[in-house]
C-alpha cells in the first residue's frame, strides 16, 4: 500500500514539474532568440501573436538612457476631452455628415486579457537579423535622404516631400499645438512587398524637413516590422527625421505603456469592407501640461500611454504643426513603374459613400488648451494620380477629409 502511494506521489510530483516547466517556456522565450523577463502571463490569440503581460515598473521603455530615473504618470493630469459649442468648424444646416461610431477592439481580446499592474507587449516572432535587418534599425522608417546620396541628383523625385515617402495629408499649422485628434477608418490595403507599408494616422511634428521631431499613431500595414499583412495599431517617434532615432511601438524604449487594455502593434478588429460597417479608431494625441509628457488615447476612454518629455528638444514644448492622412512608403514612390502599394482601402477619395480613406472630427488643441476643429487647413498629395485628397468642408456641420488610392494605375504608372 506504502509502495503504491509513492507511485502516486511521484506521479504527481511529475506533473506538476512539467506544467511550471512548460509555463515557463511559454512565458519567457522569445522566439527571436531573446529573453524577456518579468513576464507575468503569456496570451496565445487566435492570430497567431502571443501577447506577453509585462509588469508595468518593468516595461522596455525604462531600458532609454534619458529615462533611468524616470518616475511613470500612471494617468493624464488634465482631461481635454470636453469641447466647446464651436468645436466644429460649420454650424449651419447642410450634408448630415452623421454615422455610426463603429469602433474596434483588438483581436487578442478574445483569447484572455492581462492583468491590472501589467502592459500587454506583443511578442517579436521573425528575427528580423536573420534577414539582413539590424535591432537597431529595422522599425525605424527611412531617413529622408540617404547617406552620401542628393535628393537633387534625382529629378523624379524632387516634388516628394520625403524621398520614397507619398503623402496624401490635411495639414494645420501656424499655432503652437498641444494636441491632435480625429476618427481613422480602418481598411486592409495592399501592400506589394516586404520592405514597404501603408499606414493612416494623426501626426504632430516640429522642426525642418531634414531634421524633424515627430510623435504619430495609427493603423499601419507593414511587414517589414511586423512580419504580415495584417492591420495594426501603432505609435510611432522620431527626433532627427528617422536619420539615427525612431521605432514603431516598443521596439525601442522610450514609448511608456499604462494601459493593461491595448496592445501595440496587435492587429485590430473588425476591418472595414465597402458592404459594411464603416469600423474605425478613434485617436487622440495630447500634451500633458503639468508634465510635458504626450499622451495617447485610444477611443474615448483608454490612455494606452505617453511620450516622455525628455525625449525631445522642440516637442517638448509644443507641435509646429499637425497632418492627417495616409503615407504610403517604397523605393519604388515616384518612378515607373510606381508601386502599387495602396492607401486606404486602394480607392480614390470618395466623399458620397465613405468608401475610401477618411478621418473625420478632426481636432487640435492650441495654447488656449480648448479641444476644437483648427482655424486652418490645407489639403496636400504629393502624387495625386496615385494617391488623391478630398477635403468636404462647405455645406456641412462636420467638415471630413478623404485620401487614398491604388498606387500604380494608368494615371500613375
Amino acid at each position: 500500500m506504502e509502495f503504491k502511494w509513492m507511485i502516486v506521489l511521484l506521479l504527481s510530483l511529475g506533473t506538476i514539474f512539467t506544467t511550471i516547466s512548460s509555463k515557463i517556456v511559454v512565458n519567457d522565450s522569445f522566439s527571436s532568440g531573446q529573453q524577456r523577463p518579468h513576464v507575468i502571463k503569456s496570451i496565445q490569440s487566435e492570430d497567431g501573436d502571443i501577447i506577453d503581460c509585462i509588469d508595468i515598473y518593468k516595461q522596455p521603455a525604462f531600458d532609454h538612457p534619458a529615462l533611468k530615473d524616470h518616475k511613470i504618470q500612471l494617468s493624464p493630469s488634465h482631461d481635454m476631452k470636453t469641447e466647446t459649442a464651436s468645436a466644429s468648424k460649420k454650424t449651419h444646416a447642410g450634408r448630415n455628415t452623421g454615422s455610426p461610431v463603429t469602433l474596434t477592439t483588438q483581436t487578442w481580446h478574445k483569447s484572455g486579457s492581462c492583468p491590472k499592474g501589467t502592459v500587454p507587449v506583443r511578442r517579436t516572432r521573425t528575427n528580423y537579423v536573420s534577414k539582413g535587418h539590424s535591432d537597431s534599425n529595422y522599425a525605424r522608417k527611412t531617413p529622408v535622404l540617404l547617406h552620401n546620396e542628393k535628393q537633387s541628383n534625382d529629378s523624379k523625385k524632387l516634388y516628394l516631400l520625403q524621398q520614397n515617402h507619398s503623402l496624401a495629408i490635411l495639414h494645420a499649422d501656424g499655432f503652437a499645438y498641444m494636441g491632435a485628434k480625429g476618427d481613422i477608418r480602418v481598411w486592409n490595403p495592399k501592400v506589394e512587398s516586404d520592405d514597404e507599408y501603408s499606414t493612416s494616422q494623426v501626426s504632430l511634428k516640429s522642426g525642418p524637413y531634414y531634421d524633424y521631431e515627430a510623435i504619430e499613431a495609427g493603423w499601419a500595414v507593414n511587414p517589414k516590422v511586423y512580419g504580415d499583412r495584417k492591420t495594426r495599431l501603432f505609435v510611432y517617434w522620431t527626433v532627427d527625421a528617422n536619420q539615427k532615432t525612431g521605432c514603431f511601438d516598443v521596439t525601442c524604449p522610450g514609448f511608456v505603456q499604462t494601459s493593461n487594455e491595448i496592445a501595440l502593434g496587435a492587429a485590430i478588429y473588425p476591418i472595414s469592407n465597402p458592404t459594411g460597417l464603416p469600423y474605425q479608431i478613434t485617436i487622440y494625441i495630447h500634451k500633458d501640461p503639468a508634465t510635458s509628457n504626450w499622451w495617447v488615447q485610444y477611443g474615448e476612454s483608454i490612455n494606452i500611454g505617453y511620450w516622455p518629455h525628455d525625449l525631445f528638444a522642440l516637442l517638448r514644448f509644443h507641435a509646429q504643426t499637425v497632418q492627417w492622412g495616409g503615407e504610403v512608403y517604397s523605393p519604388r514612390v515616384g518612378t515607373r513603374p510606381h508601386t502599387s502599394t495602396a492607401m486606404g482601402n486602394g480607392k480614390f477619395p470618395d466623399y458620397v459613400f465613405g468608401n475610401s480613406g477618411y478621418i473625420k472630427r478632426m481636432r487640435v488643441v492650441e495654447n488656449n488648451m480648448v479641444l476644437r476643429f483648427p482655424q486652418w487647413v490645407n489639403g496636400w498629395s504629393d502624387e495625386y494620380d496615385c494617391y488623391g485628397i478630398f477635403y468636404l468642408s462647405d455645406y456641412v456641420e462636420e467638415p471630413e477629409f478623404y485620401f487614398g488610392g491604388p498606387g500604380r494605375n494608368p494615371m500613375c504608372p
